[in-house]
């Protein structure tokens, strides 16, 4: 049920945002009048939803939080319970119950709590003491038994109940986060000045590129965006990086074209979008290996650089080996690269899979991620991690590894991510394993000995690292892997 909600909310949203952008550039194509996109009613419209969602997300938080144990008033009614059943027609019932009250409820809370904590050991010691006190103390001690059995039952189902909701929330709270950036990114766009238009109007004329409208739009880091309406002289097709050369000159730092727009200039007027060149690029490689005697490898991967400069490796170990383990991982990673795509940080997107992974039964299968983001501009990498086995860094003649205790996706509801931040620089190495390449490792220490391995390399190319780590580590299980293994390694590059 809670997946067909979140199922139909995304639908939903998808479709708002899809008919907003058709609006918004529809606009842009057929008016060259600036527009005050501060107080556009599409902006306002998509804020106030947005503020609705949160509103829905917020509901859901203030309702009451996990239990792990029984509040003392709920004890009292689970006594009254027990009394009823047990005590009513007891000979001994004033005696208990009027003459000596206390010592009688304090008798019965207290055995309702040894049961309630499952200790065997104060358990025989309670019934113990309850003969030649309570002429019924076997049948109590069963009543109270199955009693606490169905509420402990019920309290596991009300906690997951409210992991569901509180899941539900977590996702209403990003898709409302995620609208206020796109309303950001759709109606912050501004004109260029005038004066700004005309120069680039008559660097393009030389290139035989007409310009209508132009607008800018200013990143969170500072970095300037631009969108022109741009069209050829004489009905050529014109590759857009010709315009992008001629922007270059005039914001007097490289531009691109924007990777997922156009890329010819055609005679027919039609907006492309520009962006600052990055500084470094990415070359990468991956080496696998399957347990022995099985045909699929439960481990999967993917690297993609993003619109906005940043590039998005990931790494995830299905639980276990074989099609199953490959479709879990699979699923985790496509969702990722996803929900990144999308705009969502690494570390949002990884929260996400996990709320869907828990709402589903899945009977207690769990995938680790590995995620490293590099920022093609500085060459800053953000690692995040949940089960993840270490992930090392070689920089000339010394290797760093950063390691991780948390848990794998699936596994709670509440995902502990361990993340961290390095400085990366030209030619240093990205090396992301899974678990069964530490596993092969003898000795107390893997990842120390995996240091020596990864220096024992010598090689510039990402593909040529990985595959020659694997064989070293090969040698060590006399090359039958007990699980599947891959080493994924990423290099870094001046462009």
């Amino acid at each position: 049920m809670q997946e067909w909600i979140i199922a139909m909310l995304v639908i939903g949203v998808l479709l708002l945002l899809r008919d907003m952008a058709k609006t918004i550039f529809s606009e842009m194509k057929k008016s060259a009048a600036a527009l005050d996109y501060d107080r556009h009613p599409q902006k306002e419209k998509m804020q106030r939803y947005a503020e609705s969602f949160q509103r829905l997300a917020n509901s859901f938080y203030g309702m009451p939080c996990r239990k792990d144990y029984l509040s003392s008033s709920e004890l009292k009614d689970l006594i009254e319970e027990a009394k009823e059943e047990v005590c009513r027609k007891c000979s001994l019932n004033q005696v208990c119950w009027t003459q000596h009250y206390p010592q009688t409820y304090q008798r019965f809370y207290g055995l309702l709590r040894i049961l309630e904590e499952k200790d065997e050991e104060k358990l025989r010691k309670a019934r113990a003491d309850l003969i030649g006190v309570c002429v019924n103390q076997g049948k109590l001690v069963q009543e109270l038994q199955r009693i606490m059995d169905r509420e402990r039952q019920n309290l596991i189902w009300n906690n997951k109940l409210l992991e569901n909701r509180m899941a539900v929330a977590q996702q209403l709270g990003e898709m409302a986060q995620l609208m206020k950036l796109l309303s950001r990114d759709l109606f912050d766009l501004t004109e260029v000045d005038m004066q700004f238009r005309d120069d680039f109007a008559r660097k393009l004329k030389r290139r035989h590129i007409r310009v209508r409208n132009m607008w800018t739009l200013e990143q969170p880091d500072g970095k300037q965006r631009y969108y022109a309406e741009l069209c050829t002289r004489g009905g050529t097709c014109i590759p857009a990086g010709e315009a992008a050369e001629a922007l270059s000159l005039l914001c007097g730092c490289p531009m691109t074209v924007k990777s997922e727009g156009k890329t010819l200039i055609t005679k027919d007027y039609g907006i492309l979008g520009f962006m600052e060149e990055v500084n470094f690029k990415i070359l990468y490689g991956a080496a696998k290996v399957t347990k022995d005697k099985e045909n699929v490898s439960g481990d999967n991967y993917t690297c993609a650089a993003e619109e906005n400069g940043q590039f998005f490796i990931c790494l995830s170990d299905g639980m276990g080996s074989g099609l199953e383990a490959s479709r879990e991982s699979e699923t985790v990673v496509d969702t990722l690269e996803q929900l990144v795509e999308a705009g969502f940080s690494g570390e949002t997107a990884a929260k996400m899979v996990n709320s869907v992974l828990n709402l589903k039964n899945r009977d207690g299968r769990f995938s680790t991620v590995d995620i490293s983001i590099v920022d093609l501009y500085s060459g800053m990498c953000h690692f995040l991690k949940a089960g993840a086995a270490t992930t090392f860094v070689k920089r000339s003649h010394w290797v760093e590894a950063i390691s991780s205790t948390s848990l794998a996706l699936g596994l709670v509801q509440q995902a502990d991510f361990e993340s961290s931040t390095k400085k990366l620089y030209e030619g240093d190495f990205l090396i992301m394993v899974t678990d069964g390449v530490l596993d092969a490792l003898p000795g107390e220490d893997p990842e120390e000995m995996m240091k020596e391995i990864i220096m024992e390399v010598n090689t510039t190319a990402a593909q040529e690292l990985g595959k020659g780590i694997l064989e070293r580590v090969l040698t060590y299980c006399e090359y039958k892997a007990t699980d599947d293994m891959t080493v994924l390694v990423a290099g870094l590059w001046r462009k």
